[in-house]
C-alpha cells in the first residue's frame, strides 16, 4: 500500500476531474492501465489494485507526475476478504468513491466445453463475474448520487465465441449484473455503463489467440479516451452501453 502526492502535471490534456476519487480494478496493464493514466491525465485522484504488487509500484511511480494522490492497495477480487481489506485501506485517504471501473478480468485457452476443467471454469467466472459484484457492492457503501460505475465486459457480453465458454459465459452474467444494477441505482443518480469494446491490443490475447492480427485491433488508449468521455458527460445523461469496435471489422 502506498499513498503519494506530486505537484507536477502528467499531462496537459486538463482537469476536468479534479477533486474527484476513482478505483479502477486490474490498474496494471491493458485497458485498465491505459483508463488509469487517462484518469490522472483528468487529475482525477486514484486508487488503483490488481494482484502484483510490483506491477502496481511500478504504475504508482509511472504517474507520480500528475498532482493527484494516488492509494495502491493488492487485492484479489475473487476474496471478499480481500476486497474488505481494500476497502478499509481506501475509507482512510478518501471518504468517497466518485468512479469505479471494474476492469480485472482473466481469459483461458481456446477449448472446446467437452474439454474445458472445472478449475479454469470457476477461477474465470469467479474473477469476471464475481470479482464485478463483490467490489461493486463494497464500493457502494461509499459512492453517493452523481457517481459513475463502469463494467469492462467486452464484446463477448453479447456474442459467442466457440471455444471461451467460461469467458463467454461470465460476460453474459456480468452483462446481467451490469444491466440490473443500473435499474436499482438510477432513482439514486448513480450511473452504470457496460463497456463492450472489440478487440483490443493487450496481454489477453496471448491466452485467447496467440496468433491474433494485433495490427487489426484498437489500442487501450483508444477505449479510455471513450471511457472518460462518457464519465465526463453532464449527470443528467448517460451512456449506457459502450460499444467499441475497430474500423477494420472483425478479425
Amino acid at each position: 500500500m502506498k499513498k503519494q502526492t506530486s505537484s507536477k502535471t502528467l499531462s496537459s490534456s486538463g482537469a476536468r476531474l479534479r477533486g474527484r476519487v476513482a478505483l479502477v480494478t486490474g490498474a496494471t496493464r491493458g485497458i485498465g492501465l491505459a483508463i488509469a493514466r487517462a484518469l490522472a491525465a483528468e487529475s482525477c485522484d486514484l486508487i488503483l489494485t490488481a494482484r502484483d504488487a510490483p506491477a502496481l509500484n511500478r504504475v504508482s511511480r509511472e504517474l507520480a507526475s500528475a498532482k493527484i494522490h494516488i492509494l495502491i492497495h493488492p487485492c484479489d477480487v475473487r476474496d471478499p476478504h480481500s476486497v474488505d481489506a481494500l476497502f478499509r485501506s481506501a475509507r482512510q485517504p478518501f471518504k468517497r468513491l466518485d468512479i469505479l471501473i471494474n476492469n480485472a478480468g482473466i481469459a483461458h485457452s481456446n477449448l472446446p466445453i467437452e474439454k474445458l476443467p472445472l478449475p479454469v471454469w470457476k477461477d474465470v467466472l469467479e474473477t469476471n463475474l464475481t470479482g464485478t459484484f463483490l467490489v461493486t457492492q463494497a464500493a457502494l457503501a461509499i459512492m453517493k448520487r452523481g457517481g459513475t460505475i463502469v463494467n469492462n465486459l467486452s464484446i463477448a457480453a453479447t456474442r459467442v465465441f466457440p471455444g471461451s465458454a467460461a469467458y463467454n459465459a461470465s460476460k453474459h452474467g456480468a452483462l446481467g449484473l451490469t444491466n440490473t444494477l443500473r435499474e436499482e441505482l438510477r432513482p439514486g443518480g448513480i450511473r452504470v455503463i457496460a463497456l463492450m469494446p472489440g478487440a483490443t491490443n493487450t496481454d489477453i490475447w496471448t491466452t485467447l489467440w496467440p496468433q491474433a492480427p494485433r495490427r487489426k485491433m484498437m489500442s487501450p488508449a483508444t477505449v479510455a479516451e471513450a471511457v472518460v468521455q462518457a464519465i465526463l458527460l453532464p449527470a443528467n445523461a448517460t451512456i449506457e452501453t459502450l460499444e467499441i469496435l475497430p474500423t477494420p471489422g472483425t478479425l
